[in-house]
């Protein structure tokens, strides 16, 4: 710390001389004059600490001259000691007291009480130095830590309008080729062309799964990702997992077994769409790595409480198997078991990192337990609530031909060319007629020269995008259309896509790709028919 500067203020030089020698010290700079006005202008320039002052002098007495130093907020911070050989009296005390002195000296001095006293305003004076430091490093990390929050916010707004535009840029042509596929199993073809239809059908599909993978994992991270609790049947759901990754350990050649303890419960409240996801993910990978041997999918209850139960998730292989020293780095994004065994496999290595985190994000806990060259078990157990009743008959009916929607108009704004071949497509088979725009402000020109019964929609398009049209429909951009039933299509999987749909006044959303019959379902129920 450098030099706390003293001033001493007393129109005689012997005084001065005294008070020099008795305060002189290496953490003191001692300054002096003879003339208050001096003084003042001393106390101006220079940072002065603390002052002593005398009370009688012949320009201006101490009095008049700390009054002035305590009405000037340059000056008001200095502490002012009075050195006086006036009498005693309490009176003068409040006096000086009054006008901004912190303490008396009287003459004349005794070399202890005047050395201790202000020994322990130096004292003060460097706390409160130090405090103010201390004040200004708070402030500038306050400072910093309030850009850095910014810039981390704006910089997950940044990454989240990223991952909406990709996830529709990538997906809308996915969704498209999808679609196409869909189309053509649907035409008489040849067993070649079947067969490079299947593969196309298998190519786009695992495309797609990549992606929702990349998304998920984002929103995780973004903590936008809910669970949300529904009846389960949760024999069912392992059923279905296990049967559809039995078609990949059948070309395998390997076993994929169920096993199914008795004494678990029909049904549960569990986040069914996540509980499947956590399954496929692990079946997918058992399987993958698995060439020999089998697979083991093992449900079973660990402990029962009143209307709670405690399962516990088993999938169990005799694939290649990890080290332990790299069973952390597979939980990791992006990351694999780098040997020669796992580069064959391919894959993101984004599969395990999600199934931890929904884990985590579920309340449960996931497990792993694997010997390199043996095989691997890796288990998910959580307390679910019970639902206690029958067990539902499930009736298998073949899927019905969907209904005619004959004389329906339909405006399609849509700027993706496969798209809107599909979408049409697949309306005009349902004998709808149809009206083709590729932006909302074409969609807006098209709604005013016609009566549709119902607009689909997309989010994003060049010119105006999907949500300025809707948003200006709604309000009576075009008088007497406001109501008119709009579908938002979107390729974003991102939570706030679709408030922002709903925000804006779309009636009902669906994403891409979509399910043929769920857009029947809703085009249907909109337009009541």
């Amino acid at each position: 710390m450098s030099k706390i500067n003293l001033l001493i203020v007393d129109d005689k030089q012997e005084n001065i001389i005294a008070l020099e020698a008795l305060l002189n010290r290496n953490d003191i700079n001692i300054i002096t004059t003879t003339s208050p006005n001096d003084a003042l202008r001393i106390c101006w320039e220079k940072e002065i600490a603390i002052a002593l002052v005398d009370v009688q002098m012949p320009e201006m007495n101490g009095f008049e001259l700390v009054e002035i130093l305590k009405n000037n907020s340059r000056t008001q911070d200095i502490l002012v000691i009075f050195v006086t050989a006036i009498s005693t009296e309490p009176k003068y005390a409040i006096k000086g007291l009054t006008a901004g002195a912190v303490d008396y000296l009287y003459k004349p001095l005794d070399p202890y009480i005047t050395s201790a006293k202000v020994d322990s305003f130096i004292q003060l004076v460097k706390t409160q130095i130090e405090i103010k430091t201390k004040n200004l490093q708070l402030e500038k990390i306050q400072a910093d830590l309030i850009k850095a929050k910014e810039e981390a916010e704006q910089g997950k707004r940044a990454k989240e309008n990223f991952m909406a535009n990709m996830s529709h840029e990538i997906r809308t042509p996915i969704n498209g080729i999808i679609g196409l596929v869909h189309l053509l199993k649907r035409g008489a073809l040849s067993e070649e062309q079947n067969e490079i239809v299947n593969l196309l059908d298998v190519s786009s599909t695992s495309l797609l799964g990549v992606i929702n993978d990349i998304l998920d994992l984002s929103k995780i991270e973004a903590g936008k990702y809910s669970i949300n609790f529904a009846e389960t049947d949760i024999k069912d759901l392992a059923t279905k997992a296990a049967n559809l990754l039995n078609i990949k350990a059948i070309e395998k050649n390997i076993a994929l077994k169920l096993l199914i303890d008795e004494r678990v419960p029909q049904f549960i409240m569990a986040d069914s769409l996540r509980l499947n996801q956590i399954f496929m993910n692990l079946l997918s990978n058992a399987v993958k790595f698995t060439n020999e041997g089998e697979v083991v999918f093992k449900v079973e209850i660990l402990e029962e409480k009143i209307n709670n139960a405690f399962l516990k998730f088993s999938i169990i292989d005799t694939g290649i198997g990890i080290s332990q020293e790299n069973i952390e780095t597979i939980f990791h994004s992006f990351e694999q078991v780098e040997n020669v065994h796992t580069r064959v496999y391919g894959g993101t290595g984004l599969g395990l990192s999600i199934v931890k985190k929904l884990a985590e994000l579920k309340g449960g806990e996931l497990d792993v337990k694997s010997e390199l060259g043996k095989g691997s078990t890796f288990s998910f157990s959580k307390w679910y609530n019970v639902i206690e009743k029958e067990e539902k008959i499930k009736v298998n009916k073949a899927s019905e031909q969907l209904a005619p929607l004959n004389g329906l108009k339909v405006l399609v704004a849509e700027d993706n060319s496969i798209n809107v071949f599909l979408i049409v497509k697949i309306l005009n088979d349902w004998k709808v007629q149809t009206t083709v725009v590729t932006n909302g402000a074409a969609a807006l020109e098209a709604l005013e020269k016609e009566n549709f019964d119902l607009v689909l929609m997309d989010t994003y398009m060049p010119v105006m995008n999907g949500l300025e049209a809707i948003k200006k429909i709604r309000n009576g951009h075009i008088p007497g259309k406001e109501k008119t039933p709009i579908i938002s299509f979107s390729a974003g999987v991102l939570d706030h896509d679709k408030e922002n749909a709903k925000e804006v006044g779309a009636d009902d959303i669906i994403g891409k790709p979509f399910k043929i019959d769920v857009l029947h379902e809703k085009i249907s129920a909109l337009t009541k028919r």
